[in-house]
């Protein structure tokens, strides 16, 4: 998820991970669909391998294989294709295992280094396993739908797959199959469209699938002698060349990636805690806009209005460099150390606050040798990690996983080239929200509506820093801006004297 930061060659070997692990045999499909069900996968489809007409087709081997599951390519008698996604058997004590192995893990870090980590294990533990119980992505999926289609900045820009309950279980999930450009396929993403005018990608905006001209698929009397490459190409978007794209820009693709996880944290209180470049298409719509479609609901935090609340408030206070409300809402969340929390939440050094922490950090370091003072360093760091969670019983743990979810973004900006500026977009949307919650009182939307006039002016100035990151990258003199808040990070977690503390940095 961060191989925005390796060469080239690593990121396209590490895109693999997403959706290419090994599959598992078809057997063993068979099995998990015939202890879930009690049916083959003929009976509960209604398919056939041989061409029996009438019945729909299924592909033995799987489109894609990640770690829990892999997902098949069928279409159903009716015409329905379908994505059928099927948990690997040996995933449930598989897990079991890995989750027993993170305890110990922790513990052991607990007790070593003296950092009260091991009280957040169960809320982990117990948000992990819900990624192997398959109704539970289905129940996920479905509010989410909902609420997309309720938000007017969102419903024509953010699609999610329909769930057909009837053929889904605990450990198998068929959902609409979805035709889209991955994440990480930049050069197709920006590529000329060769589609035609006012057509879109195929299935945008929920169209039906069309079966292409003289396709194979569609000769329903001799399919059963073509194997198992059953899906027909949608493919004539790319031109004769095969060189064309959804001729996009990937300023519009993240814009909407952020304004969709901005509105899950601020409004909505439902977070998509995986949003990976294997959980997200891309598709061009008729008008010739960018549609994200958001996959694999199975990681979801659910925040209550309180919490929502603060946390609106907590980063509308980070752009505005207000220290009072920043140390009363993170002293209410247990936090000790309003500084780093400002640092870990918005994934760079926090620049307003009263800078106590790093030169506490530093204090009393001159005369000594640089092992020492990296030692010292490390044990000032470790005390501040530690006020992080000085009382873990308000810790609000949902934040282990929005903390996630923030991070994967950002390096999904990174990967893109940072078109956007994150930061900004991020903090416009929680101080806009603050306006317009309805578990606010009437009096209190006025009050943050007056705030959020003043907010917009002040963030006039993350705009500059934006736009001088850019001119540099322009220049060849210099990255993105994710790639310079990721230098700055670095240097913050260098100069206290541990590499490896960046990556508590990052949350």
């Amino acid at each position: 998820m961060q191989s925005a930061v390796l060469p080239p060659q690593f990121q396209k070997m590490f895109s693999r991970m997403f959706d290419d692990a090994p599959q598992n045999s078809w057997a063993d499909v068979v099995k998990v669909i015939q202890e879930d069900f009690g049916k083959t996968p003929e009976e509960l489809f209604g398919v056939s391998f041989t061409g029996e007409p009438g019945k729909g087709m299924m592909e033995r081997t799987a489109k894609a294989s990640a770690s829990v599951a892999q997902v098949h390519w069928a279409r159903l008698p009716d015409g329905r294709e379908v994505a059928i996604k099927i948990q690997k058997r040996e995933i449930a004590q598989q897990v079991g295992w890995d989750l027993w192995s993170f305890k110990v893990v922790s513990w052991v870090y607990t007790w070593y280094f003296d950092i009260p980590m091991y009280s957040l294990v169960p809320y982990i533990t117990e948000r992990l396993m819900l990624e192997t119980d398959f109704q539970n992505e289905a129940d996920n999926a479905e509010r989410m739908e909902k609420l997309v289609k309720g938000e007017p900045r969102l419903r024509d820009r953010v699609y999610i797959p329909k769930v057909y309950r009837e053929l889904s279980s605990k450990r198998v999930m068929t959902a609409e199959w979805i035709e889209g450009v991955r994440l990480w396929d930049k050069a197709k993403i920006t590529a000329k469209w060769q589609g035609g005018w006012r057509k879109g990608s195929p299935g945008a905006c929920g169209s039906r699938l069309e079966l292409p001209k003289n396709s194979v698929a569609a000769n329903t009397s001799n399919h059963h002698t073509i194997g198992e490459q059953l899906k027909p190409h949608r493919d004539e978007w790319e031109g004769k060349n095969g060189k064309g794209g959804l001729g996009l820009p990937l300023r519009e693709v993240m814009q909407t990636m952020v304004d969709l996880f901005s509105a899950q944290m601020f409004l909505f209180g439902v977070v998509h805690c995986d949003p990976h470049p294997g959980n997200i298409f891309i598709r061009r719509t008729p008008a010739g806009r960018t549609e994200l479609v958001l996959l694999d609901h199975g990681l979801y935090v659910y925040m209550d209005p309180d919490f929502r609340h603060k946390y609106a408030l907590l980063w509308k206070s980070l752009m505005t460099f207000d220290n009072k409300t920043i140390r009363e809402v993170v002293t209410s969340w247990g936090v000790g150390n309003p500084d780093l929390f400002a640092s870990a939440t918005l994934l760079r050094p926090y620049s307003g606050g009263d800078k106590s922490v790093s030169e506490s950090i530093r204090k009393g370091l001159e005369g000594k040798t640089e092992s020492e003072r990296a030692y010292e360093m490390q044990q000032k760091m470790r005390a501040g990690m530690k006020q992080m969670l000085l009382d873990q019983e308000k810790f609000p743990r949902e934040l282990l996983f929005i903390g996630r979810n923030l991070r994967i973004v950002q390096g999904n900006n990174q990967y893109m080239g940072s078109p956007v500026n994150r930061i900004k977009l991020t903090g416009m949307w929680a101080s806009r929200a603050l306006t317009e919650s309805p578990d606010l009182t009437f009096g209190e939307r006025i009050k943050y509506f007056g705030g959020h006039l003043v907010f917009r002016t002040v963030l006039f100035s993350s705009d500059i820093y934006f736009w001088y990151t850019k001119v540099r990258q322009w220049l060849g003199i210099g990255g993105g801006m994710e790639d310079e808040i990721e230098a700055q990070m670095r240097t913050m977690a260098k100069g206290f004297g541990v590499e490896l503390q960046h990556d508590v940095f990052q949350g």
